[in-house]
């Protein structure tokens, strides 16, 4: 039986969205409603479009130039489960993978056993970009992130190393 996931849109290829060239996954559905977000589309939990991993999986195999895709919002977090498959299909193809999410590393960490698929889709996120967009911290010359409050982590090794590794 194939995953589903609801989204607000794809993107095929993205140079900011994460480091190379990216297949982005934009989740439909967030209950941040951060002020200032770039996507107040996406909040909405019953709009957007249900597909399968399976085409998100087929529209990544399309394109051989691709490093990595890039899970954003609404909030992967809230479809956890299903972007913790699709992840785990995009690692079957060598695909690096990045999530974006309006939770802090430590608040999913903590909270991991109280949420469906929260630890499978941390366990297959290669970089995390954390924290909520706050508008009074916005920095447009920030590298794959919107506000300066938000981290970029290298799951892997702050795993590793039992402390949060912080990517330049």
């Amino acid at each position: 039986m194939d995953t589903y996931i609801r989204i607000a849109g794809l993107i095929k290829e993205s140079i900011v969205d994460g480091p190379g060239i990216r297949l982005v996954v934009f989740a439909q559905g967030c209950k941040h409603n951060c002020p200032g977000c770039h996507n107040p589309e996406t909040h909405s939990f019953d709009e957007g479009s249900l597909v399968t991993v399976d085409s998100i999986i087929e529209q990544a195999k399309r394109n051989p130039l691709l490093d990595g895709i890039t899970f954003s919002g609404g909030e992967p977090f809230e479809q956890a489960q299903a972007f913790a498959v699709l992840a785990r299909e995009s690692h079957k193809l060598d695909l690096d993978v990045m999530t974006y999410t309006g939770y802090s590393y430590e608040y999913i960490i903590r909270n991991s056993s109280k949420h469906k698929g929260w630890e499978e889709l941390l366990n297959e996120t290669d970089i995390l970009v954390d924290g909520k967009f706050e508008l009074d911290k916005r920095n447009v010359l920030l590298k794959f992130r919107g506000s300066e409050n938000q981290r970029i982590i290298d799951i892997k090794r702050s795993k590793a190393e039992n402390r949060i590794v912080i990517l330049d």
